[in-house]
């Protein structure tokens, strides 16, 4: 006799994850197809989304890849709506699309770099819902989850552009959070903390080592796929009753003092 209702399986789900061709972005599509989702993956880069798409096809998994610039405000409509059509419906929205620009409050550069990065790190996020949100109240329950970033918690020198939207996507997630409720469309966002992906490529080993030992928990950087599963938890359809919740995949950076 079992005593458990609800399902902890997204098979035969529709998913589209964006920024998918890398990092984060690419283990949570092989983890969706790992659980029998059908995948839609959106990138701007052509070339590794191809790459991506066909590991999920030798892997059997029903994924597409659409190639899609999320600054484009214009294009996103279009490619929603083709996913829907392709795959009868949306079940799961992943907004993973991710970009970093350092750049100085007094650089002649910061105007540019400020427009880019919203664009693409909040203003996108809120344009995919809107688009999706037809086909995600069609659902029997739909799920949103935002990534945003322990930088949405904190701030990093020159990190003004990505702090601002990593934090306007935390206060964007508990107003849809409230907006949907009643739908039953569940809106949550996860702030990864220090992983392994080509957003920290550039560091030099020895110096993730030292900041990791000296601000996270766990000692270490993490790998892509560990968030993965932080997201696939929160689209299961028996976390029905979790919703609006900033969750930090970060080993412990935000509650370690000393």
């Amino acid at each position: 006799m079992t005593l458990s209702r609800l399902s902890r399986s997204i098979d035969g789900k529709v998913a589209i994850v964006t920024g998918a061709a890398s990092g984060m972005g690419r283990a949570t599509a092989h983890l969706f197809g790992d659980e029998g989702a059908s995948v839609a993956l959106l990138d701007i880069d052509s070339e590794k989304l191809d790459s991506v798409v066909s590991e999920m096809h030798e892997a059997g998994y029903n994924a597409r890849g659409w190639l899609l610039d999320l600054s484009d405000r214009g294009a996103i409509q279009g490619v929603v709506d083709e996913i829907a059509e392709h795959f009868g419906g949306i079940d799961i929205l992943i907004n993973n699309a991710g970009i970093s620009i350092p750049v100085a409050v007094d650089s002649e550069d910061y105007g540019a770099a400020w427009d880019k990065v919203v664009a693409v790190l909040l203003t996108a996020q809120i344009m995919m819902i809107r688009a999706a949100l037809p086909h995600l109240r069609a659902a029997e329950c739909g799920r949103i989850v935002n990534i945003a970033s322990t930088e949405g918690l904190g701030a990093t020198r020159y990190g003004s552009p990505y702090t601002a939207a990593k934090t306007g996507v935390l206060g964007l997630t508990r107003s849809l959070a409230v907006e949907f409720g009643r739908e039953a469309i569940t809106v949550n966002c996860i702030c990864p903390g220090p992983i392994n992906t080509g957003m920290t490529a550039g560091i030099p080993e020895e110096n993730k080592v030292v900041f990791a030992k000296r601000r996270t928990a766990l000692g270490r950087y993490a790998e892509p796929e560990e968030v993965a599963h932080a997201t696939l938890s929160l689209v299961l359809p028996a976390m029905q009753y979790v919703t609006g919740v900033t969750l930090p995949v970060d080993g412990g950076l935000t509650i370690k003092n000393a």
